[in-house]
Order: C-alpha cells, then sequence, then structure tokens
C-alpha cells in the first residue's frame, strides 16, 4: 500500500452535530493528540456558518454537495455548494494539499451506537474497519457503497481512503461526554493503525467482517398530500442493527393501527427515526447482515 502523507479530520459537515464539530476544535487547540510521526494530520470544521447557527446547514445539505459534476459545475453557488468547493481545494488539490485519508465524523438521533460508514470497499478500508470492530465490540459497520466515485455525494468521495463516523442516540445541537470519548477514541484508533501502517506494522485483525449493507430505505406512512400519518412503532423505535422480520410491527398509525414490515425476508434496520431524515423522507434505512471475507 502506499504511504499515506496527509490524513484529515472532518467535522460540523452538518452544524448541529456538535460530536464532531467539538472535536476538530479540540484537536485544533492540542493538535499533539492527533500528531503522528510519519504523516500530516490536518483537521477542518467544515460547516461554520451552520455550526455558529446550531442548524444542519444553511442552504442545503453539505454532505450531499460533493458529487463531482456539482464540483465542477460554476453556477451552482448556495452556500454549502460554495464551501464544498473549497473543502474540495482544502483536501483534493493535487499535491501537497491531496489527503490521503479522510475521516469525517457525524452523529445521529437514532440508536447507531458507534458506526462505520463505509462508501466503498477499498481493501484498507475494510482491514481498518474489522480492526476497529475487533478493538470495540461496539463497533458496527454499514456499507453503502457507491457504483463509483463520481456518484458518492459525501465528502468522503474526495478521498479513495477514508470513512465517516456516525454516533448515537444522541439530539441534535448536544454534546454528550461518553459519546464524545468514544468517538475520540476510535479516532486515536485510526491515526495510530495508520501510523502503524505507514510503518510497515499492520495490526493483525479478524479475516472475516460482519457488515450491514444498504438496501433500502422507507418512508413514514404518509397521507397523498405528503401529511405523515404515523410513526415508528414502539417495538421498533431504538432497535438498530436488529432483525426485522415479515409480520413484525414497523409502524403505528395516529388511530393505533399497527403497520407491519411486509418484506419478503429479514432485514435489519438502521438511521431509525433519524429526525434530519423527515425531510428527506426517511424513517429508516434496510440493510442485509452479512459476513464477508477480508
Amino acid at each position: 500500500m502506499n504511504q499515506i502523507n496527509r490524513v484529515a479530520i472532518v467535522g460540523g459537515t452538518h452544524g448541529n452535530e456538535f460530536t464532531g464539530a467539538y472535536l476538530i476544535r479540540k484537536f485544533a487547540q492540542f493538535p499533539d493528540l492527533v500528531t503522528r510521526p510519519s504523516f500530516e494530520t490536518v483537521t477542518l470544521l467544515a460547516n461554520p456558518n451552520a455550526f455558529a447557527a446550531g442548524r444542519r446547514y444553511v442552504e442545503k445539505d453539505l454532505n450531499r454537495c460533493f458529487l463531482k459534476q456539482d464540483l465542477q459545475d460554476p453556477t451552482l453557488n448556495s452556500y454549502e455548494e460554495l464551501q464544498a468547493k473549497s473543502i474540495q481545494d482544502t483536501l483534493a488539490s493535487k499535491g501537497d494539499k491531496q489527503a490521503d485519508f479522510i475521516l469525517d465524523l457525524h452523529s445521529s438521533t437514532a440508536n447507531m451506537g458507534l458506526t462505520i460508514i463505509l462508501v466503498n470497499s477499498h481493501p484498507l478500508n475494510l482491514k481498518l474497519a474489522a480492526y476497529l470492530s475487533q478493538i470495540n465490540p461496539l463497533v458496527r459497520v454499514y456499507c453503502c457503497s457507491f457504483k463509483s466515485i463520481e456518484e458518492n455525494p459525501f465528502v468522503n468521495s474526495l478521498c479513495e481512503l477514508g470513512f465517516a463516523i456516525e454516533v448515537g442516540p444522541i439530539a441534535q445541537g448536544v454534546l454528550q461526554a461518553t459519546l464524545f470519548q468514544q468517538t475520540e477514541e476510535l479516532v486515536h484508533a485510526v491515526l495510530d493503525y495508520l501510523e502503524q501502517s505507514n510503518q510497515g506494522k499492520i495490526p493483525s485483525t479478524n479475516k472475516t467482517l460482519i457488515v450491514y449493507h444498504h438496501l433500502s430505505v422507507v418512508d413514514y406512512p404518509k397521507k397523498p398530500d405528503g401529511t405523515i400519518f404515523g410513526m415508528i412503532h414502539p417495538k421498533l423505535q431504538d432497535k438498530d442493527y436488529q432483525a426485522l422480520n415479515p409480520g413484525d410491527p414497523i409502524f403505528i398509525t395516529f388511530d393505533n393501527k399497527t403497520i407491519i414490515y411486509e418484506g419478503a425476508s429479514t432485514v435489519w434496520p438502521i438511521f431509525i427515526n433519524e429526525a434530519a431524515y423527515y425531510e428527506k423522507g426517511i424513517a429508516m434505512c434496510l440493510t442485509q447482515r452479512q459476513q464477508i471475507n477480508i
């Protein structure tokens, strides 16, 4: 594997996800915490205006602004679209600015625990995810791989190596010490792994990895005019990464009628009742649990 020379830690991509944003502030204040001998570590508060306002975004979700065609479109000039182009210039310019690994820090109102979100199946990403899940059994790996980099709208599209860390549950605009500390521990573990990798001392990991492959999304029950008329069923709430079988309750309507899952096979839902996804029409993401060889 090629030498990693520059690692970027990004937080505050969504301005009201305080865990990552305040970790970036901490690392900026105490840079020795993320300094390693064999590579440069840079920290980036991705959406400072949204963070200052305590909002997810100002005009548009920044983590949907990194499609290659959009970054090259001079007519796209909302605040977040311009910010995405600035971040590309900072992290993905050729030469000294090119980040070799991007770690993007997020938090969720859903019961996601400590989740690694892979956007591709690069061997180093898989091995690192396996290592993190090996040293911390609370870590789960969600794979939402895109067919190509051109189809990836996330910050991580700027670099083949790297992934997002998603932690929760935590309310928007809130800091919670345990999740903050657990996220920081994962960041240090990632940096230590990359340092050892650069030195040819890649830590041994399990030969297999449990991953949750993205299948589809499910919207809330809605009327023809788009009005929601039901909620996540109490038996499903907070059951992220737990099996959902055909016939299990999935929603309950405002007149107390249960809506069941009518799929043909068992799935594992995640991002259940994520606050930020109401506007996206997503009540949960359905995944398939698989064991892969790495």
